[in-house]
């Protein structure tokens, strides 16, 4: 037999032994064996003291049996006789003691190996469910049913880790279809100008130079959707280091930031800012968050119109707010606005190369600080973009 055949074996033979199971069997036939190991020696100690503590021939019933004057022969040979007799029965008894120790340790090893699988078999379904699953198909659960006991909590704690991981997979395969798509139109818009230029022998310089806009535009497009992707799949990150930071600060600077870019679009940007506003969080990522929405702003309004920035804060939220006058969102719409990839007024959008994903980043930078955006829009009134963040109280 070849070592790999030995060891094949000795794991054949040792995984049995390693199991929950097994081991549940023998510390039970071992816990029982050990209770009824020393009840039997307690009564073989206590009925071996009462034999040699009091001879039953030194009883009065004796004396009759032999007369009243007893010689010392009779006495000794009738107590010689009691000591066989009781040696005898020790004997017996503790034969039979072994005897029955060792069917009593059989018998609950059995036994224990009989409850321990009705105890574990809970455990074979999560095991057997669990290698069911698939990287590809996470549809398969557990639901055990049953008492509402640990194993129960078990399996339930894991379809719902399932269930989680089943969201989190399909969000992920939406995504990549989404932004291959949203890649594959400027790549394929790139591919068929260069393409019909090359192929034309006729081609000039003003059909090159053509062409050559045309890419550039595309390129823009895909620099911007990747820049965004990978500011996306930042804010994804768990481990961003957050720190308590006065939000009004950052307003302000981002305000100011843009102040120029509304005067040139002619818009009128004005901030009624609290004079403290407490949250923990990433002022970097705060500051993109409230530039997209500022971004957004201005490129909708027209000129003469206003855009309001207002921060303030309540009991248990800080809110950031931009009021814009532009054509406002179709009630249809609404719900959509802060999912990856949505735009508006999609020719507008692609012809300015604009992603899709900065409203999605808003949204994901207000979830990553344990708050949310919302949106309120009437069509040619305007739209209201707030962010809302947890207060931070400093004890």
């Amino acid at each position: 037999m070849s070592t790999d055949d030995q060891q094949s074996v000795l794991r054949r033979l040792w995984l049995p032994a390693s199991s929950i199971r097994y081991r549940l069997a023998l510390l039970h036939a071992i816990l029982l064996f050990g209770v009824a190991a020393v009840a039997v020696g307690a009564i073989y100690q206590n009925v071996a003291r009462v034999l040699d503590d009091e001879p039953m021939s030194r009883h009065s019933v004796f004396s009759e049996l032999i007369g009243d004057s007893p010689t010392d022969d009779s006495s000794d040979g009738l107590q010689v006789f009691e000591e066989a007799v009781n040696r005898r029965a020790l004997r017996q008894l503790r034969i039979y003691s072994v005897v029955a120790l060792a069917v009593l340790f059989i018998a609950s090893l059995l036994i224990g190996w009989y409850v321990s699988g009705l105890v574990v078999r809970p455990i074979d379904r999560i095991t057997a469910v669990a290698r069911r699953i698939q990287g590809t198909d996470l549809s398969r659960r557990i639901s055990l049913g049953g008492p509402p006991d640990e194993f129960r909590e078990l399996a339930d704690t894991f379809d719902d880790m399932l269930d989680r991981l089943d969201t989190a997979f399909e969000m992920q395969r939406h995504f990549i279809q989404e932004a291959s798509h949203e890649l594959r139109n400027p790549l394929a818009v790139l591919r068929t100008n260069l393409d019909v230029v090359m192929d034309d022998p006729a081609s000039g310089p003003d059909d090159f130079r053509a062409a050559g806009e045309v890419a550039l535009r595309a390129t823009s497009r895909m620099s911007s959707m990747v820049d965004d992707l990978l500011l996306y799949a930042h804010h994804e990150r768990p481990d961003i280091h957050r720190d308590p930071i006065d939000l009004a600060s950052v307003v302000s600077e981002t305000v100011g930031d843009f102040a120029a870019a509304a005067a040139t679009a002619g818009v009128d940007l004005r901030a009624e800012v609290a004079e403290r506003l407490a949250v923990v969080g990433d002022p970097v990522a705060l500051r993109r968050g409230l530039a997209n929405l500022l971004s957004n702003a201005i490129r909708v309004s027209d000129p003469g119109t206003s855009v309001l920035v207002a921060a303030g804060h309540d009991d248990e939220m800080v809110w950031i707010s931009v009021r814009d006058e532009g054509p406002g969102i179709d009630p249809d719409d609404v719900e959509h606005v802060f999912q990856r990839f949505w735009r508006g007024d999609l020719p507008s959008a692609r012809e300015h190369g604009r992603s899709g994903l900065g409203l999605a980043i808003v949204r994901q930078i207000a979830e990553g600080h344990g708050g949310q955006a919302t949106v309120r829009s009437t069509v040619g009134v305007g739209s209201t973009f707030t962010i809302w963040l947890p207060r931070y109280v400093d004890r």
